[in-house]
C-alpha cells in the first residue's frame, strides 16, 4: 500500500487538535486528523467546564479567530455564570457547565462533517522527516505523508495512572496511551519533561446530602460564549458549594506516607495552581476549612464531580476522605481520583507560532507543550493549524503580540520563558488585561482571523453590524443633556451633582453613578436593537481614561517588537553581553528586543547593549 499524502496531519483530537485540524480545513487544506480513540474526540477528561478566569478570554479569542470551542459549549451548556461580576470588567470571565458526553459528541459531529478533513482512528508511532515531507508510520503500519504536522498529544505520551501504589500504563479515563511516540520524538532531538496532574472523585447524585450545601445558580442575563450564537444557553441544572472538615484534615494528615504526590513517588511536577487535596492541606496547614464544588457531569448520568478534591491517595482512603466532607457523609465513589504523569517538550524550543526552531513544519499545541487546561490547548491548537496552513502556503505565518489578546500572553509565555510546572492562564498573567476583555474578542482578533482565511463571511458580516451599532450608540451619546427639572431629578435620584450646562449623555456616562442602561430608562435613548451592545459601550465609555493609558503603554512595548533581531546573530561574538544572557538568547532566539527583554536571566542592561548593536546593524 502506498503512503497517502495530504496536507497536513494533526496527531491528537482533544482540544488542541480539533481546533488545530479545523483551521486546517477550512481554510483549504486535505487534512487527517489521527486519533488513538474516536472515542476521546474532544473528551472533557476532568472538570466538565469550559471558560472560567482568563479561560473565559481564551474561548472568545478562539471564537473571533473562527475557532469552534465557543460555539460547542454554547451548544452542550447545561449552567453558564459570568465570575468576578462584582469586580472590573478586566478580570470578568464566562464560565459554563458543559454536558460532559454532548461536548464530545457535538464535536465529534463538527469534525465529521467537515470537507477536507478525515479523521482516523490509529496511535501514531513515530515521525520522519524526508526532506519536506514529514512521514507518521502508525502502530499498525499505516503510512501517512504531509507537508506539515501538528503534534497535539495532550497527556497521552507515556501517561501513567497513579492511585496509591498502583501504576497503570493507560492515559485520560482509562484510554489507550502512546507508548513509542517519546522516543521518536527524542530522536529527532526534542528535550522531554515529565510533567504530572489529576482529577478528583466522581460521585453518585443519590448519595449527596444537599440540605448541608449552598446551591449554585447560573446566571440567566449572560451572553453566550460564541458571537455567532443567537440563543442564550439554558440553565438546566444547579451545582453545589460545600466544605472540608477537620476529620478531612485528619485523615489526609496521618496517612501523608501513602500519599504519592506527597511521598516523592511520583517525579512529575504537577501544577502549583491547582493542587491535590492532600498537597493542600500540606502547604496551607493553618487552613481550618477548604472549598469544594459539586457539578455535574451530564444531564444523561448521575456522576458528580468534586472540584477541588484532586487526590491519588489509596482507593480505600479516598472514601474515607470523601465521607469526612460536610454533606457527603453518605457519599458512593463512582470513579476514584487519579493523578496522571506524562511525557511533554520544553516549550522555549519553538517559535512563538508554535513551530519547532529546529524542523520547519513541525508543529505543536496544547499539553504537549506544558500547559494545562482546555482552553490553553484549544487556544495554541487554532494558532498551530492557522500557521501549519501558512506555512503550506509560503505565507508568512502568525505571531499575536501580548498586546493582541490572552492568547499571544499565553504562547509569548511559554516560549519565551518556558515552564517548570503544567502552565495556567490567569488575568495577572496579562498586563493589558483592560483591553483584553471577553465582550471586545471579536473587535481584536476577527480581521485577523478574516486575513489568514478562517473567519467566515457570516461571521465577518456579525463583526461590521457590531461596529455599525456601536457608532450609532455613540451618536445618539453625543445628544446634549439639556438642564431642566427631568435632568434635576435624574442626578438627584443617583446621587450626582447637576451640571452647570447642557452636557452630552456621554459625558454623564463618565459618572460614577450612572450607567447607560439608567440613561436609557429615563431619557429613552435607544432602539431595541441597540441593546445587546449597550454594555460593550458603557465599558468602553466608563474607563476610556484607563484604556488610554494601556493604548499608550502597548505603543511603548510595540517600538521593541519593531527592533527585530536577525535569524542568524551570534549572540557569542557580541561584546557587553553578560555570559547567562548570552546563554539564554542562543536558546530562546527571540524574534525581536522586545521578546529579548522577557526572557528570565536576560538584564535591562543586556538589552540596551542588543539594542544598540542591532540598530548600527
Amino acid at each position: 500500500m502506498e503512503m497517502e499524502r495530504f496536507d497536513s496531519i494533526v496527531i491528537g483530537a482533544g482540544h488542541a487538535g480539533c481546533e488545530a485540524a479545523l483551521a486546517l480545513s477550512r481554510t483549504g487544506n486535505k487534512t487527517l486528523l489521527l486519533t488513538i480513540s474516536l472515542d476521546a474526540i474532544a473528551f472533557l477528561a476532568c472538570n466538565p467546564s469550559i471558560g472560567g478566569t482568563a479561560k473565559g478570554q481564551l474561548v472568545g479569542e478562539i471564537d473571533a479567530l473562527g475557532g469552534e470551542m465557543g460555539i460547542n459549549a454554547d451548544k452542550t451548556a447545561i449552567q453558564i455564570r459570568m465570575l468576578n461580576r462584582g469586580k472590573g470588567p478586566a478580570v470578568q470571565s464566562l464560565r459554563a457547565q458543559a454536558d460532559k458526553n454532548a461536548y464530545h459528541q457535538e464535536m465529534k459531529k463538527t469534525l465529521e462533517k467537515q470537507p477536507n478533513l478525515f479523521v482516523r482512528q490509529g496511535e501514531a508511532d513515530s515521525i520522519g522527516i524526508d526532506g519536506e515531507d514529514k512521514i507518521v508510520t502508525t502502530h499498525l503500519g499505516l503510512k501517512y505523508v504531509a507537508k506539515s504536522i501538528v503534534l497535539a498529544t495532550g497527556v497521552y505520551l507515556k501517561s501513567e495512572i497513579i492511585i496509591g501504589k498502583s501504576r497503570e500504563s493507560v492515559g485520560p479515563n482509562g484510554f489507550k496511551n502512546s507508548s513509542n511516540l517519546s522516543e521518536s520524538l527524542k530522536k529527532l532531538g526534542l528535550k522531554l519533561l515529565r510533567f504530572k496532574t489529576g482529577t478528583p472523585v466522581r460521585l453518585h447524585a443519590r448519595s449527596v446530602d444537599y440540605d448541608q450545601m449552598q446551591i449554585q445558580l447560573g446566571d440567566e442575563d449572560v451572553r453566550p460564549f460564541s458571537y455567532m450564537s443567537d440563543k442564550q444557553p439554558e440553565n438546566k441544572t444547579v451545582c453545589y458549594l460545600t466544605y472540608t472538615t477537620p476529620l478531612t484534615h485528619e485523615i489526609i494528615k496521618n496517612n501523608l506516607d501513602k500519599a504519592p504526590a506527597i511521598s516523592g513517588e511520583i517525579k512529575g511536577v504537577g501544577p502549583r495552581y491547582c493542587p491535590s487535596i492532600e498537597t493542600k492541606i500540606v502547604r496551607f496547614a493553618d487552613k481550618e476549612r477548604h472549598q469544594l464544588f459539586l457539578e455535574p457531569e451530564a444531564l444523561d448520568t448521575q456522576e458528580m464531580y468534586l472540584q477541588g478534591f484532586s487526590t491519588s491517595m489509596p482507593s480505600e482512603l479516598q472514601l474515607d476522605m470523601v465521607r469526612s466532607c460536610v454533606g457527603l457523609g453518605h457519599a458512593e465513589i463512582m470513579r476514584d481520583a487519579y493523578a496522571i504523569e506524562y511525557d511533554c517538550i520544553d516549550p522555549t524550543e519553538l517559535c512563538p507560532t508554535l513551530e519547532l526552531k529546529t524542523i520547519k513544519g513541525l508543529f505543536f499545541a496544547g499539553q504537549i507543550n506544558g500547559t494545562s487546561g482546555y482552553e490553553e490547548a484549544a487556544a495554541q491548537g487554532i494558532i498551530a493549524g492557522i500557521n501549519a496552513s501558512l506555512y503550506n502556503q509560503g505565507k508568512e505565518q502568525l505571531v499575536l503580540k501580548r498586546s493582541d489578546g490572552y492568547i499571544g500572553v499565553l504562547i509569548d509565555d511559554i516560549v519565551t520563558k518556558g515552564t517548570n510546572e503544567p502552565y495556567r492562564m490567569m488575568t495577572s498573567r496579562a498586563e493589558y488585561r483592560l483591553l483584553l476583555r471577553q465582550d471586545n474578542a471579536d473587535l481584536r482578533l476577527t480581521e485577523i482571523g478574516r486575513k489568514v482565511g478562517l473567519v467566515s463571511d457570516e461571521r465577518y458580516a456579525r463583526l461590521q453590524e457590531k461596529k455599525k451599532k456601536m457608532q450609532e450608540i455613540d451618536q445618539k451619546l453625543q445628544k446634549l443633556a439639556k438642564i431642566d427639572q427631568k435632568l434635576i431629578n435624574f442626578c438627584e435620584e443617583n446621587g450626582e451633582n447637576l451640571p452647570k450646562e447642557n452636557v452630552k449623555f456621554r459625558e454623564l456616562l463618565k459618572r460614577n453613578n450612572i450607567d447607560i442602561f439608567k440613561l436609557d430608562k429615563e431619557f429613552d435613548l435607544f432602539d431595541e436593537s441597540d441593546k445587546p451592545y449597550l454594555d460593550f459601550v458603557n465599558t468602553e465609555i466608563k474607563y476610556e481614561g484607563y484604556l488610554k493609558q494601556q493604548q499608550e503603554d502597548v505603543e511603548k512595548m510595540l517600538s521593541n517588537e519593531k527592533t527585530i533581531i536577525p535569524e542568524n546573530f551570534d549572540y557569542t561574538k557580541t561584546k557587553g553581553l553578560r555570559d547567562e544572557a548570552v546563554e539564554k538568547l542562543n536558546k530562546i532566539r527571540p524574534l525581536n528586543i522586545g521578546q529579548a527583554s522577557r526572557i528570565s536571566g536576560v538584564s535591562p542592561a543586556d538589552i540596551a547593549v542588543l539594542s544598540i548593536l542591532i540598530k548600527k546593524k
